[in-house]
């Protein structure tokens, strides 16, 4: 059924730029100037970084994060080693998730760092930048777990 232009007002989701073979919904959210700002904003998109510190911005965070769950929700959460075994298990989840970044680079880059006339329009997707990225991803991840074990140890809320 085709939208008339005096239904199209009232219309909420809608072809992205009119276009229906494009794939892709225009939503308020997907096309707000404030949607697009937030995501201009995070590290992955952002102008100006390379892929190494886009790798470490992420990585720092998810390991700052990710080790409070551990020490709170974790079987030894009750126990004077509830902190380093959040470390460990934080460091263990890290390990996971770069050897997972290790073989999404190596099966999606692989044929086309063979291809390389394209020039993507950010600088970590080819072979050379996701390889960066992914070391400033482990980089970041123990970084940011060590900041957080450092200060869950030497400062004592309870």
């Amino acid at each position: 059924m085709i939208a008339t232009k005096q239904n199209k007002n009232f219309d909420v989701v809608s072809a992205f730029q009119d276009d229906p073979f494009v794939g892709h919904l225009s939503t308020p959210i997907t096309t707000s100037s404030l949607t697009k700002t937030y995501l201009s904003l995070l590290p992955a998109y952002k102008t100006g970084l390379s892929p190494l510190l886009r790798g470490i911005n992420i990585g720092f965070v998810h390991g700052y994060f990710l080790l409070g769950p551990f020490v709170n929700l974790g079987p030894l959460r009750n126990s004077p080693v509830a902190n380093f075994i959040g470390f460990v298990s934080t460091i263990s989840l890290i390990i996971i998730l770069t050897a997972c970044l290790l073989i999404y680079g190596f099966v999606t880059f692989s044929e086309s760092s063979k291809n390389s006339g394209k020039v993507s329009v950010v600088d970590f997707l080819n072979s050379k930048g996701w390889s960066q990225f992914t070391s400033g991803f482990i980089t970041g991840g123990f970084g940011g777990a060590s900041i957080a074990y450092v200060l869950l140890k030497f400062i004592n809320l309870s």
